[in-house]
């Protein structure tokens, strides 16, 4: 039996513009990344969601720019975070410099940056370490003409590392919390691996600790419309997935389009979670 519904008002163009176009698998080759950007075109969605050596191919397909028009969204010290503070920043500020080499910094079109925390400074507890890591990044991409994404790895955490690390980024300033890189695979006792990414309890326990300027997104584990619609009623404003075409499509075969919105209702069942995978 549903345990809640909430109703929702939307458009087809509100849910395009809540995905991040994931094209980081280890194995895409350019071929699979230009399928990726194409697929961010014809849906106009927020970002393309790319490693860093893929951002000649975005600025390719992507520019010109637009406030409306998808933006680049690189990623960095990724997927682990284990690279230094000084790395970080350089890689951060590098990726947003190669992309206004082409495309010109404009004050309403900002890029976005993903990158992962320090996870085992977090499990240890060296809280002034993350949050001064965080910080110096985010300084170095608001001064390149960006905005940040800080990955917390939640697979790897308990619930009161998810509830610091929203409050250091709320308190440096970040503008999106993120659940999640799409490879944070646990070890299992049989030797297996496993992986969750963002899940409806930890979502709402960053949405429950986090101000109202700090968005969220959830990478990993929306794969169907309905999960797109769940984690949207929650208060979750972008989320990372490779199946956003399927979910657009669905949206519209639903009747939901750009000509005015409508409302949805959302059900939440009693110990149902999202789909799971990237």
């Amino acid at each position: 039996m549903p345990s809640e519904t909430k109703t929702i008002s939307i458009t087809l163009n509100d849910l395009a513009k809540m995905i991040d176009v994931s094209l980081l698998h280890p194995t895409m080759t350019d071929a699979d990344v230009i399928k990726g950007l194409e697929q961010t075109i014809k849906y106009n969605t927020a970002t393309a969601c790319v490693k860093p050596a893929s951002i000649p191919l975005a600025l390719k397909y992507l520019s010109p720019f637009t406030t409306t028009s998808p933006k680049i969204c690189p990623v960095i010290g990724f997927p682990h975070g284990s690279s230094t503070t000084t790395t970080k920043v350089n890689e951060a500020t590098e990726c947003l410099r190669l992309i206004h080499e082409s495309a010109p910094r404009q004050d309403d079109v900002k890029h976005e940056i993903d990158m992962v925390i320090n996870i085992g400074k977090a499990l240890g507890g060296d809280w002034e370490y993350v949050e001064n890591e965080i910080r110096a990044i985010n300084d170095a991409v608001i001064q390149e003409g960006g905005i940040l994404k800080v990955i917390f790895e939640n697979d790897y955490l308990q619930d009161s590392h998810i509830i610091k690390l929203t409050q250091i980024c709320a308190s440096v300033g970040v503008a999106f919390i993120k659940t999640s890189t799409g490879y944070g695979f646990v070890k299992l006792p049989d030797g297996n691996y496993n992986y969750k990414g963002a899940t409806l309890r930890h979502l709402k326990i960053m949405r429950e600790h986090a101000p109202p300027s700090l968005q969220i997104k959830a990478a990993g584990g929306v794969r169907t419309l309905d999960d797109l619609l769940r984690v949207r009623a929650i208060g979750v404003t972008r989320v990372g997935a490779t199946a956003g075409p399927v979910m657009l499509e669905d949206a519209q075969k639903r009747g939901i389009n750009n000509d005015k919105p409508i409302e949805v209702q959302v059900t939440f069942e009693d110990g149902k979670e999202l789909g799971g995978g990237y």
